[in-house]
């Protein structure tokens, strides 16, 4: 057992505008299992990439383990596993290897596949069964999660909840339960370190927050009344003042006996009004120590339409395929059948989820409706053109979507983003001031808008499509995977503004907690 101390650290990216750390220091020990929780953004990476030595810095950071960053790059991901693994470890020990990776339920065949046909929850375990057979080192895993189905993620979770000794970055709520005993939380001023879990900090944090807000109230009584009363004690000091030589004073005043009274009288009034001004000072120092954590999580808002028509989309008997070669064009001829005999029915309100592991067809699904209201809407598609066109897909069996249904469509992929916020608007006829409004609600600073997008963190590149989607005024959401990244403050805004403008939505999202909040119905694939 030992600890990683961080010292007096600050950092800023060359060019920019502010630090991203200032002055910043805490202490871990290397036998947690440390969440790292905060918003999109706030630098969790790129602390991750500091510890490992990445960017220069001022203060220290003094550590006896050795940093490994997950994931790591893989160059020639066409190699067989095992080879992909020597690469990056030539000293690796393949019984270790192969112990970490039953442990997490994978056979051994995968060492003789090609790395790039492995799914993304195979490439995950097996990026970090290598790193957990090193002796000494420190793990730093930057969300794992994201893109991996729930069974994947349940299996991931007992695996890192069997280890100790590293850093997790997630935002899923139920992952970082099962696998994580402290938390270091970058807030608004502050960053802390807590036993516990998410859960845990996250009712302490609720708990501190209302007891700052209501101590915040009682101050300002007390500030408000504490400033009239000094303001009637120096009144009435001043007044007694007058009385000393003034002309107010009589014949009988002017003695020195009534005088030397009056002075004294005058005296302790003036003594009262400093202490009342001295009190109200002290509690305006005291509220001013209040509230600075405090996340003011804002109401989203979002415009679904009402269709004239009940249900939305009808799929029955559906079979989706992809074609074996570019020129096919007969689903019967394909080999390539991803689902077969599926039915669908989505009524207006009705938040439906798409379930199943990696692979089984949700996005295609998703693909295959897109598909056809761009055949019947060709005019109110343009969020999802490049995919009907880029995406050769054939299906069978009977789909119906209604006339003049507008879909907004939010898709698992940032990769086509660039420009700043305002191009990206403008591009995609969005209303600029309401969607710059919707990303500020998002906790994007101002000064973000300026910047490129393509530098952008990938939670925040995900709140564009997010905000994108709101936007739009639809009578049909279709989100495919759209929390890979974001926050969990964001992700709880995104569950209140479900919950209270209930859109008609087809999703595809594997964050336990969000799906229990939000669906309506579940079909598993």
């Amino acid at each position: 057992m030992s600890q990683i101390s961080v010292n007096h650290m600050t950092f800023y990216y060359e060019g920019s505008y502010d630090n991203i750390f200032e002055n910043v220091s805490f202490q871990i020990d290397t036998d947690w299992k440390l969440g790292f929780i905060a918003r999109n953004g706030k630098g969790k990476t790129t602390f991750l990439k500091l510890l490992t030595g990445m960017y220069e810095f001022k203060g220290s950071i003094s550590s006896s383990v050795v940093f490994d960053y997950f994931p790591f790059e893989i160059q020639d991901k066409n190699k067989n596993t095992i080879d992909v693994i020597e690469e990056i470890y030539p000293d690796y020990e393949f019984w270790k290897i192969c112990r970490e990776l039953n442990l997490m339920n994978v056979d051994g065949e995968i060492f003789y596949r090609s790395f790039s046909t492995l799914s993304s929850g195979e490439q995950t375990k097996v990026m970090l069964a290598l790193l957990f057979s090193k002796d000494n080192h420190f793990l730093l895993i930057d969300e794992p999660t994201n893109h991996l189905d729930m069974e994947a993620r349940e299996t991931l979770k007992k695996y890192l909840n069997n280890k100790k000794g590293f850093i997790l970055v997630s935002h899923d709520r139920n992952f970082m339960d099962g696998c994580v005993d402290h938390v270091l939380v970058i807030n608004k001023e502050t960053i802390e370190v807590q036993q516990g879990n998410f859960s845990s900090w996250w009712e302490n944090k609720k708990r501190q927050d209302a007891y700052e807000l209501a101590e915040n109230e009682r101050l300002k009584k007390d500030i408000r009344r504490l400033t009239e009363s000094a303001r009637v004690t120096k009144q009435w000091a001043d007044n007694v003042e007058a009385t000393k030589i003034g002309e107010k004073s009589n014949k009988y005043e002017k003695c020195i006996d009534t005088r030397a009274y009056v002075g004294e009288k005058s005296r302790r009034m003036q003594m009262r009004r400093k202490n009342l001004e001295r009190r109200q000072q002290r509690e305006i120092d005291e509220k001013s120590g209040l509230l600075k954590n405090l996340e003011t999580v804002e109401d989203l808002k979002i415009l679904p339409l009402k269709h004239y028509k009940e249900k939305l989309v009808v799929m029955e008997d559906c079979t989706i395929a992809y074609p074996d070669s570019q020129q096919e064009n007969n689903i019967d001829d394909t080999k390539k059948k991803i689902i077969c005999g599926f039915n669908l029915e989505v009524r207006q309100g009705e938040r439906i989820f798409l379930k199943g592991k990696n692979g089984c067809g949700k996005s295609s699904i998703i693909k295959t409706i897109l598909k056809q209201v761009y055949k019947k809407n060709n005019e109110n598609v343009e969020s999802f053109k490049h995919l009907i066109k880029d995406v050769p897909i054939l299906e069978k069996g009977n789909i119906e979507v209604p006339n003049q249904m507008i879909v907004s469509y939010c898709s698992q992929d940032t990769s086509m983003l660039h420009g700043t916020v305002k191009d990206y608007a403008s591009e995609n006829g969005i209303d600029g001031t309401l969607f710059m409004a919707l990303l500020r609600k998002l906790d994007f600073p101002r000064i973000q808008f300026e910047k490129n997008i393509e530098n952008y963190s990938g939670g925040q590149k995900k709140k564009i499509l997010i905000a994108g989607s709101l936007c739009k005024k639809a009578h049909l959401y279709i989100w495919d995977e759209p929390l890979n990244f974001i926050d969990v403050f964001s992700r709880m805004q995104i569950e209140e503004l479900i919950l209270k403008f209930k859109p008609t939505m087809i999703l595809v999202e594997h964050d336990k907690a969000f799906l229990k909040k939000v669906a309506t119905k579940v079909v598993e694939l």
